[in-house]
């Protein structure tokens, strides 16, 4: 039997941060069918602590951001895409400059997921940051952002009340609390 994966891909829209495909594809049944996907750069996220991760209830930062998709605000930790030939770890320190103004001593590497891939082949590296330097924060012109100050205790009260429903904040918090830090 013949390996699932792409026979052939069309370009049907090329944008600044999605490009969308119509590929035809071969199902592990062997059977072939097309999928509209979105293609992205992939992204970085980071989870900037201001205090030590394994102190009690350390503080952290997340960014209150303004998402035209949301209809709304929501809290987040920083994160962006990967510029053209960029590693993730250097996406996560440029992002956490611009959205927050912090420079880390450290960034470690925590896990790294799909977003969506029912119909994105988008995956996000997901960081913590640690020895904190504030800053300037050099936003884009389309970035309306507030830096918010919480504990890890309160943040993930946060999610579990429905205030943080934003997937990658909300992964790489229970992820870090649970796998990393045991809290």
């Amino acid at each position: 039997m013949t390996e699932p994966g792409r026979i052939s891909s069309t370009r049907r829209y090329t944008g600044r941060v999605i490009n969308l495909d119509v590929d035809r594809v071969r199902f592990p049944d062997g059977s072939e069918g097309e999928m509209e996907m979105v293609r992205h750069s992939g992204a970085s996220a980071v989870l900037p602590f201001l205090t030590d991760p394994a102190g009690d209830d350390p503080q952290l930062l997340l960014i209150r951001q303004y998402r035209y998709a949301a209809n709304g605000f929501l809290y987040e930790v920083p994160a962006g895409r990967l510029e053209p030939n960029e590693a993730p770890d250097a996406c996560a320190r440029r992002e956490l400059l611009e959205e927050t103004g912090c420079t880390a001593e450290r960034i470690e590497h925590v896990y790294t997921f799909f977003t969506t891939p029912g119909f994105t082949d988008e995956k996000i590296h997901a960081f913590i940051a640690t020895g904190l330097v504030r800053g300037t924060a050099h936003l884009e012109a389309d970035e309306f952002v507030e830096v918010a100050t919480v504990s890890l205790a309160r943040a993930l009260q946060m999610v579990r009340a429905g205030e943080i429903v934003d997937a990658k904040t909300a992964l790489t918090l229970l992820y870090v609390a649970g796998f990393r830090l045991g809290a």
